[in-house]
């Protein structure tokens, strides 16, 4: 089946991460970085292409994906599969041309920072790298410039300057040209800009926020201002990259599984570095529980193949077995090799990286229109249907005791979910709790666009809950004239475990038993879950408003020494908002728990 932009599309994920495209025996054409991959991939096919981007596209096959958690651990990811995999549409600049590096001079009294494709055997300075690419120099050096205001013109423009370029006016220089910053406060600039380059940041941020204080009480508070800015981007520089650190070596296995499909992804890392994940869709004909069903993956991944066993194996379940396991492999390996499930640290966010890429991985697979149309088969045939539905809807309710209620509606077609026809419904005049009212409100206000012609009809309209909301959206219905639409309910069972719900065709006293393997019970889950799901994003964005605008003040366990530390760490409220967990735990005094409570109170 050739390849299917807009149904692979509908199921990426805007995160940022690493694609692969392949041709049709499986090699790869292009491997390529993305801040949004959704937003990259989409480029590919909108037309006003080149004419060898074209040729690549019309080559594609199939498009792999890996899911990381920032856009630089990316651009380290894609280098490494580059280096490995040498695609004949990436442009391999290590093959003809050196590493790049940065320059500082010894013999100017004002240097630069200077790109430097070789570098020269006399010493007359000081040479940064060198750098993985030309585009991680230009980003590290327009970096530092715009922290630092270090000058980036050339020396002969340098020695005839009579006033300030236009560099000075949007604060990217200092203007030595002109002596509007003395010699000795240039060469801290630089030295501060060279010990970022070298790693070394969390001392310079230091000696930063000790100048901003004392800048702050001799009352030359754009002085201090310009210190604080600093701060905050330095803060962001030292985020801690867990795909490159030079430590650890592991595989991790990490299992999604929904109604109808399941996915284990494997992420391998060595050295600290991750070098890729790789996708296995197993089939599960034995009904095995997800524990079992992992077990089985890893030990038929390594047991008797020549693979290289790593020094530990991380699995998102607790293994049966696992001490048998990581005896056979020892044995096997020749070393003793450690399999756990419970991590923490740097481990915790391989594993975490692990269970996205296969969530990514399993949607994917959900979403292709060969076996969504085959869903919708199953579905026709088992509510009795003359022609196959076109359009399904689900409507679910999400609350917190009342508070923040919203309603969602998801949309499915042959092709997957069509994520652009969701919508959210902020409840209102109804009594908390209430969710019969809700649900009334919420259909209503949907069906009289329907009814108006003013938006699609769906075929089939589910609603996530028992008979009682059944009844509901029946009268519904019944008001609006609209009883061409066919109607589900789908209420949880007594353990709420999957495959156990009692559905309703359009009234309480018509029950559908669906066997547990029947694909039109599995379309049923899928999108009565994604419905449940986009419910509660809904809820909490209301929720969380208020919460975001919470203060330090507000938060227990912050006094004001602990408050006074998150300030001088982050440059101001700003910074601490916009930190993550991990980066608040960094701050002296802040520990895990703390930083948890703090980013919660923050965040929602």
């Amino acid at each position: 089946m050739s390849f299917n932009p807009k149904q692979f599309l509908a199921s990426v994920s805007t995160s940022p991460g690493v694609y692969r495209m392949l041709d049709e025996q499986g090699n790869t054409l292009y491997v390529g970085k993305a801040k949004r991959l959704h937003a990259r991939l989409s480029s590919y096919f909108r037309g006003h292409l080149n004419a060898k981007t074209q040729a690549m596209v019309g080559r594609i096959a199939d498009i792999q994906i890996t899911v990381t958690r920032t856009e630089t651990e990316a651009l380290l990811l894609e280098q490494t599969l580059i280096k490995e995999l040498r695609p004949p549409y990436n442009i391999l600049l290590r093959d003809d041309k050196s590493y790049p590096f940065i320059f500082v001079s010894d013999r100017h009294n004002y240097p630069a920072l200077e790109y430097k494709r070789v570098r020269q055997r006399r010493n007359d300075g000081r040479y940064l790298g060198p750098y993985p690419s030309s585009g991680a120099v230009r980003e590290s050096l327009a970096l530092m410039q715009k922290i630092f205001r270090i000058r980036n013109c050339e020396d002969s423009v340098f020695a005839h300057r009579s006033r300030p370029c236009l560099q000075y006016q949007i604060e990217r220089c200092s203007a030595p040209c002109v002596g509007y910053i003395s010699e000795q406060q240039y060469r801290r600039d630089v030295e501060h800009a060279v010990m970022c380059l070298e790693g070394k940041s969390e001392h310079v941020t230091q000696a930063l926020t000790e100048s901003m204080e004392a800048a702050s009480q001799a009352l030359n508070f754009e002085e201090a201002a310009r210190f604080r800015d600093q701060i905050k981007q330095l803060r962001q520089l030292q985020q801690r990259q867990f795909v490159d650190n030079e430590q650890g070596n592991a595989d991790v296995f990490a299992l999604a599984q929904r109604p109808g499909g399941l996915a284990v992804s494997i992420i391998s890392v060595r050295d600290g570095r991750m070098l890729g994940a790789r996708h296995h869709n197993p089939t599960n004909d034995l009904d095995l529980d997800p524990a079992t069903l992992l077990t089985n993956v890893v030990s038929q991944f390594y047991l008797g193949q020549p693979h290289d066993l790593p020094a530990e194996i991380i699995t998102s379940l607790p293994l049966e077995d696992s001490q048998l396991l990581a005896e056979a492999f020892s044995q096997q390996a020749g070393k003793r090799i450690r399999v756990t499930h419970q991590v923490r640290g740097q481990r915790a966010q391989w594993q975490q990286l692990a269970i996205t890429n296969a969530e990514q991985q399993l949607a994917s697979r959900l979403a292709s229109h060969q076996q969504m149309a085959s869903r919708f088969k199953a579905l026709q045939e088992a509510l009795g249907l003359s022609e196959m539905p076109q359009r399904m809807e689900c409507f679910d309710i999400s609350h917190s005791h009342g508070e923040a209620t919203v309603a969602s509606c998801v949309v499915f077609d042959h092709n997957g979910p069509r994520k652009g026809d969701y919508r959210h419904f902020r409840i209102e005049g109804v009594a908390a709790g209430d969710d019969y009212a809700a649900m009334q409100q919420a259909l209503t206000r949907r069906l009289k666009r329907v009814k108006s012609g003013e938006s699609t009809s769906p075929d089939v309209l589910i609603v996530d809950g028992g008979k009682g909301q059944l009844n509901m959206a029946r009268s519904v219905l019944d008001q609006m004239q609209l009883n061409t639409i066919t109607l589900l309910g789908v209420a949880k069972g007594t353990t709420r475990k999957a495959g156990l719900e009692t559905l309703f065709l359009d009234s309480p006293e018509h029950p559908l038993a669906l066997d547990s393997t029947s694909p039109a019970l599995h379309l049923i889950q899928h999108i009565r879950d994604e419905s449940h799901r986009f419910a509660i994003a809904g809820h909490r964005a209301q929720r969380d408003k208020a919460r975001r605008t919470s203060t330090l003040q507000d938060i227990d366990g912050i006094g004001p020494k602990r408050r006074r530390e998150l300030l001088r760490f982050f440059g101001g409220l700003q910074g601490v908002q916009k930190a993550s967990r991990a980066e608040l735990a960094r701050v002296p005094g802040i520990s895990e728990a703390l930083a948890e409570t703090i980013y919660q109170s923050l965040h929602g």
